[in-house]
């Protein structure tokens, strides 16, 4: 697999490539305003500025004349500033920079929208670049808000410039130059990923991948580059991420359970055999749960009403059958107490003992609860945050099952492991997630994936308005609400903002040359729609549920919608997961276009679960201007004619970045610079495969020969190897 060094040669390899995690400011030229600007970039170690690859490149080895540059395809050209101007647009007074750029062909006219100072940056007889999409009007070939770029002398026709992000301080040009000197200090270093595992996959070395990322000969290069630096970002986070829960393993031997009379009392208390896909998904659980060498590190993945909960309550039953304890953490009060609603009878059923903690259980109650833990009478407990409180203690925690897990961060989850040394853990959740994220964000777990309705339900149409059609929407509300049966009101706030939103705020929206799609938006709140459903439905019950109220009047609000009393909920994504209401057949989604495929059908799940058929209009201001469809029109329309939670996941994460989809940079840190998750699919499979097979040769990275890769996982998640460490 990885041959073995000799430890004088390997100190020799790590000594020439220590400068890579030397500080920045060992470099010529970084100081003062230099180095404060590098470090507000995150670019702390020479490592990091190597990393700090470009974003585009002005390739002028193919640059376009004005007179032959293709109309409807994006250009290089190169050119003269000829004249610069501002002036304000008629509609809401927009400053509009217009510059006008010569060559010996012809004039091309560039239009920035908003940008004022790009008038005071450039001047006649200026040199410049543009890159952007050209078109025709008015007899002018034109360009809107293109990236441009100031050239010197030694800028020429025949080489790529590349371009970086930069911020005040740094031009850049200084950032260029800075990459070219960490280049020549770094030299041609040994590189830290083992030979073999480099040929497998076919990568240029780091140190080729890193000079030609910053200075490509030719285009064709770049890809190459990229790759190179895609698979080291896939392997270190797999390697990091399995070191972690590796890391539970530590002078804790995992207890294997050995299900028995409660988990059969559980099979037979359920009102409905498993489907084969949830029968399948236990059987894995239960498999490890059993095993005596390992700690459990399971993903329980399955679209809406697909019934994880089902298999849950299987491991649950299992843990009693080992006389221990589970705990169930939800993210929200409105998912633990359906928790208590749908799983506790039928763990009572089973002879299983739970309880239910949230920030409203009172304090008897809550006394009550810490002491029948502390001394083992109590098997299962579910809750929300409140179960990692200090004054939570466990006689023996053995399981730890987490709903929804993309909402809670790493310490979170390792908070409320800590609970129980050597636990099991079982991560759920119902956002469908697409193979190439889930390998490369939950690489450490082993995935059960359930992808049918074990009961179908009536299920749900789903049809996309635009505002000037709300009333078709409320005709059918009203409609329902007189035939004795209950609706949804989703809005993106909960209180009237101030001021306006804009278009270009929103993800992916088209803005065309002139700034027309840079209308104001009205966002809807819950407040406002609240009184709005009452002045249009004076005879219903309506009322407001949200994440600011606290967890017994959200309790409260719950309770009463699920037993009848409220007709129209009016309410954030708090109902997103966990809210069951069978008699609910229609929901009202506005503002759709601000909210994700994942969201949106998460919340449309919550109607049409039963024998009654539910319908979800979904409301958005947005329209296709001159015939174009932004990604947010088009997240809609895949919305309106697919109910597959997968194929949407896998679109969703075509049009958005991963950490849009589930908030990896608030829960958990992860960010992927070079790896595209929709086409680099072979890449995350070969990864995830040699971070295993690396694991069994060096289970801790502590083997001789690949000691480089563990100072870089060091480096680059020093917060998560702390866990291995011990440091």
């Amino acid at each position: 697999m990885v041959g073995a060094l000799s430890t004088p040669r390997a100190a020799s390899r790590l000594a020439h490539a220590s400068v890579l995690f030397e500080d920045v400011s060992r470099l010529k030229y970084v100081s003062g305003v230099r180095e404060e600007a590098l470090r507000r970039l995150g670019i702390e170690r020479v490592g990091d500025l190597l990393l700090h690859a470009p974003f585009r490149y002005l390739d002028f080895t193919h640059a376009y004349c004005i007179e032959h540059a293709p109309i409807g395809e994006v250009c290089t050209i190169v050119g003269t500033v000829d004249k610069v101007s501002n002036r304000l647009t008629s509609k809401r007074g927009m400053t509009v920079t217009e510059v006008y750029v010569l060559d010996e062909t012809g004039v091309l006219k560039v239009a920035f929208f908003k940008q004022p100072w790009i008038a005071r940056e450039l001047a006649q007889g200026d040199r410049l670049a543009v890159i952007g999409k050209v078109e025709f009007a008015y007899g002018f070939k034109q360009m809107a808000s293109p990236h441009y770029e100031k050239l010197d002398a030694s800028s020429g026709v025949g080489t790529i410039l590349p371009v970086h992000r930069v911020t005040e301080g740094l031009s850049q040009a200084w950032m260029r130059r800075l990459a070219s000197v960490a280049l020549e200090t770094v030299g041609s270093f040994p590189d830290p990923m083992p030979a073999p595992l480099r040929a497998r996959n076919g990568l240029m070395s780091l140190s080729r991948a890193l000079r030609t990322i910053h200075f490509p000969r030719t285009m064709a290069e770049v890809p190459f580059a990229r790759r190179r630096l895609a698979y080291d970002e896939l392997m270190y986070l797999q390697l990091a991420l399995r070191l972690r829960n590796d890391s539970n393993l530590l002078n804790v031997a995992p207890l294997a359970h050995t299900p028995g009379a409660h988990v059969e009392a559980l099979y037979g208390a359920l009102p409905f055999s498993l489907s084969d896909e949830q029968q399948q998904a236990a059987d894995e659980i239960l498999a490890d749960m059993s095993n005596p060498d390992r700690v459990m590190n399971r993903l329980l993945l399955g679209d809406v009403g697909t019934g994880k909960t089902a298999v849950a309550c299987v491991a649950l039953a299992a843990v009693a059958d080992s006389g221990t304890q589970a705990c169930v953490m939800a993210p929200t009060s409105v998912l633990a107490q359906q928790y208590a609603v749908k799983t506790g009878p039928l763990l009572a059923s089973a002879r299983v003992s739970w309880a239910l903690l949230t920030g409203a259980t009172p304090t008897s109650e809550r006394a009550e609860i810490f002491r029948r833990l502390e001394n083992g009478e109590l098997t299962v407990l579910f809750g929300t945050h409140a179960v990692l409180g200090d004054d939570v203690r466990f006689k023996r925690l053995s399981l730890v099952v987490i709903d929804e897990q993309h909402r809670f961060g790493v310490g979170q989850r390792n908070a409320l492991r800590s609970k129980g040394p050597g636990a099991d853990l079982l991560v759920m959740t119902a956002t469908p997630i697409p193979r190439t994220l889930a390998l490369s964000v939950y690489g450490d777990l082993d995935t059960s994936i359930i992808r049918h309705r074990p009961v179908p339900g009536a299920g749900v149409a789903t049809e996309v308005l635009e505002s000037a059609n709300r009333d078709i929407a409320y005709d059918a509300l009203r409609e329902a609400i007189g035939n004795g049966r209950q609706g949804y009101v989703i809005c993106p706030l909960v209180a009237p903002q101030e001021g306006t939103d804009e278009l270009e705020d929103v993800p992916g929206l088209d803005i065309d040359e002139e700034g027309r799609a840079k209308q104001a938006m009205t966002l809807h709140d819950v407040a406002t729609e609240v009184d709005r459903m009452r002045a249009l439905l004076p005879e219903a019950r309506i009322e407001a549920l949200h994440g600011r109220m606290n967890a017994r009047e959200k309790d409260e609000v719950i309770d009463a919608f699920r037993a009848g009393d409220i007709d129209v909920l009016v309410s954030t994504t708090v109902v997103e997961v966990g809210v069951d209401v069978p008699n609910a057949t229609l929901m009202i989604i506005e503002n759709g276009e601000r909210f994700g495929l994942a969201t949106l059908h998460q919340l449309r799940g919550r109607v049409g679960r039963g024998k009654l058929s539910g319908t979800c209009y979904v409301i958005t201001e947005l329209r296709a201007k001159r015939g174009k469809r932004s990604p947010s029109i088009e997240r809609l329309e895949a919305l309106e004619h697919s109910t597959d939670g997968f194929e949407l996941a896998e679109m969703d994460l075509r049009l958005r970045h991963e950490g849009e989809i589930l908030g990896l940079r608030q829960h958990g840190g992860v960010s992927l610079q070079f790896v595209d998750l929709d086409d680099d699919t072979d890449l995350i499979e070969a990864a995830h495969h040699d971070a295993v097979e690396l694991l069994r040769y060096a289970p801790s990275l502590n083997a001789t020969a690949v000691l480089p890769l563990r100072h870089e996982v060091i480096a680059r998640y020093g917060d998560v190897f702390k866990e291995v460490s011990g440091g």
